[in-house]
């Protein structure tokens, strides 16, 4: 762990293990350009079990975003909580708050905003995966005003931390088996949450022109699912939208300005011009 700050530079900082794939960097130092800050990002490696410390040495600094496996582990820290963050069950963001940390969830915003790339308002969605994205999908279903949604998973034993969430957020989950004749999957809306390979299968759903399909995977992109789904007429929208768009709500949270959408758009397009955004 190093980089614990430089006179006159304000400093923020991603945190998580692995860390150095990031893309949190490109886009909140274009922000912050664009926005005439002398302020620094940074991704820094720390551990769940190095994250107590690490804020200690970096009381001062302006937030940090985590990224796992710290997502929990920074709920648990924190002096106060969002009622998104405690929704979800998980924070991405810490800012500083007067008595310590006080965490937030913008993955929320994330896949908020991806959809709003669109012009659909879906009526019926279905999330593939039961981990932390998904929970953020599940408390994304709330804010949309559905009572309901339909997960689909490949082990319905590690669904609990995913039914908390449905709990809290007040939306009713109908949890089915991934296989690619679910028919879940002819939802207006399907949310891929699974690793890179996980939905390749998918690919030969019954797919048609109207749905929407994001995916959180965005390297490789396009991902074989996508592909299927994009030759059956639906549309697309890659993970790296739901990247652009929780870093932008970020920025407001951790310098109180707009965020620069189309600086950190651009940015972003040039550190991964085929990741789809």
């Amino acid at each position: 762990m190093a980089e614990v700050g430089e006179p006159g530079i304000r400093h923020a900082a991603v945190l998580g293990r692995p860390v150095a794939h990031s893309l949190s960097p490109v886009l909140h130092n274009a922000a912050y350009r664009a926005l005439g800050l002398s302020w620094h990002y940074s991704a820094l490696d720390c551990g769940v079990e190095e994250l107590e410390t690490a804020l200690a040495e970096r009381a001062g600094w302006a937030g940090f975003s985590l990224t796992m496996p710290l997502k929990r582990a920074g709920l648990e820290i924190a002096a106060d909580v969002s009622e998104r963050a405690a929704i979800v069950g998980a924070t991405n963001t810490l800012l500083p708050h007067d008595a310590g940390w006080r965490a937030d969830n913008t993955d929320v915003d994330g896949v908020l905003g991806a959809i709003g790339e669109t012009s659909m308002r879906p009526s019926a969605v279905t999330v593939l995966g039961a981990g932390g994205t998904a929970q953020a999908v599940v408390a994304a279903v709330a804010e949309l005003g559905l009572g309901e949604c339909s997960v689909l998973v490949r082990d319905r034993s590690r669904t609990a931390q995913l039914q908390g969430t449905a709990e809290r957020a007040g939306v009713t989950l109908e949890i089915g088996n991934l296989t690619v004749d679910a028919r879940a999957l002819q939802a207006d809306l399907v949310v891929s949450t699974l690793p890179a390979g996980a939905a390749d299968t998918l690919a030969a759903a019954s797919w048609r022109p109207g749905q929407v399909l994001l995916d959180a995977v965005y390297a490789p992109w396009p991902t074989a699912i996508a592909e299927g789904a994009v030759a059956a007429g639906a549309t697309v929208l890659s993970g790296v939208l739901m990247l652009l768009h929780q870093a932008m709500a970020q920025v407001v949270l951790m310098t109180d300005r707009p965020a620069p959408a189309q600086a950190m758009r651009a940015a972003l397009r040039g550190a991964q011009p085929a990741a789809g955004v």
